[in-house]
């Protein structure tokens, strides 16, 4: 599998990353364990967890448990060293992370420390900010994007004091790098402004949605990431499942995510099955495998990316782990680039 370095950083990581964040719900702690000894076994030594997984739901009982089934594997293996780990601290939310306090210079070394304890490490190599304190147009909520109600000057007071507890934080060896999720061109560029001010980690990656079906980081955040040095995240590079094309025709398989969640976090449209169509129609007149063309495609993007997939079975991660060793051909990616032309923003 071949290796990169993440954005300006002396971090190489594997072209792949392998989510985490059904295991404590849909998985076994052992499940969890498998995937981990299966990506490492193929070269895939990039791992991305958080610390309020795992989802499907989110629970404020259950919120922590994949950091503490992946620190029970680093505990029996002794191969921390083998992993490039990457975990995220929560934003503001519904309560189920620190009674909804936002991310401030001190809730940001409780949240590290905690993650530390449960992965059982003594450093992160990649800490991320899971979502903006002032919100985020992600998860469909660019229908009605409006950020009037901002303030963006306590925002940028709170980056500056942000960064310079992580500035601390590498100092300490407690984390390498550091990065964004969830977020816009301007909120990478003030964090950016941010850690030149203070001598602060600089932005090496944005953990955003990106796949066939979402493509809203093409135009400013991809202007972003080139000019920047900024890695793209890709996380939900299969659109949670529906670019295999397991749903189509109305199916729902048993234990699956539609089968928890029924929209599917607003991906779950006519138009999105209809481009689906598009994109299978294209993979089997090529002799593809749907997920694995999804996922190449990906890496074939002008800005540098590492797609994130998450698999519930061996037999869904042996495929996703397949994708790097797909080449998209010229034909292929002129067909990708038509049937986008012709379903654009299909939820």
């Amino acid at each position: 599998m071949k290796r990169l370095k993440l954005g300006r950083t002396d971090i190489e990581v594997s072209e792949l990353c392998l989510g985490s964040m059904t295991w404590g719900t849909q998985n076994t702690e052992a499940e969890g364990h498998a995937q981990i000894d299966m990506a490492l076994d193929r070269g895939c030594d990039f791992i991305d967890t958080a610390e309020m997984y795992p989802v499907n739901p989110v629970r404020a009982e259950t919120v922590g448990i994949t950091e503490t089934i992946i620190g029970s594997w680093f505990a029996k293996t002794g191969r921390r060293d083998e992993v490039v780990l990457a975990t995220k601290m929560s934003g503001l939310n519904g309560g189920f992370v620190r009674k909804n306090i936002p991310p401030n210079p001190d809730t940001l070394r409780e949240a590290l420390d905690g993650s530390l304890k449960r992965l059982q490490t003594d450093y992160i190599d990649l800490y991320q900010l899971h979502w903006p304190n002032r919100g985020s147009f992600q998860f469909r909520q660019n229908w009605a994007y409006d950020p009037r109600g901002q303030n963006p000057e306590a925002e940028i007071a709170n980056m500056v004091a942000m960064m310079e507890v992580l500035r601390e934080l590498v100092a300490e060896g407690k984390i390498r790098a550091f990065g964004l999720s969830n977020e816009s061109s301007w909120g990478a560029m003030q964090w950016l402004k941010a850690a030149e001010a203070t001598g602060g980690p600089r932005v090496a990656s944005i953990q955003n949605e990106y796949s066939l079906l979402d493509r809203l980081y093409d135009t400013d955040l991809s202007e972003t990431s080139v000019n920047e040095g900024v890695t793209l995240l890709a996380f939900s590079p299969l659109a949670t499942g529906l670019l295999t094309g397991k749903y189509q025709g109305g199916v729902i398989p048993d234990g699956s995510r539609m089968s928890l969640s029924e929209t599917l976090g607003g991906r779950r449209t006519e138009r999105a099955f209809v481009a689906v169509d598009a994109y299978l129609d294209i993979a089997k007149r090529h002799g593809l495998d749907p997920s694995q063309m999804a996922i190449a495609w990906c890496r074939t993007r002008p800005f540098q990316t590492v797609p994130i997939f998450g698999a519930t079975s061996l037999e869904q991660l042996d495929v996703a782990l397949g994708a790097a060793e797909v080449t998209l051909s010229d034909a292929v990616l002129d067909e990708i680039d038509k049937a986008h032309r012709a379903h654009p923003m299909p939820y």
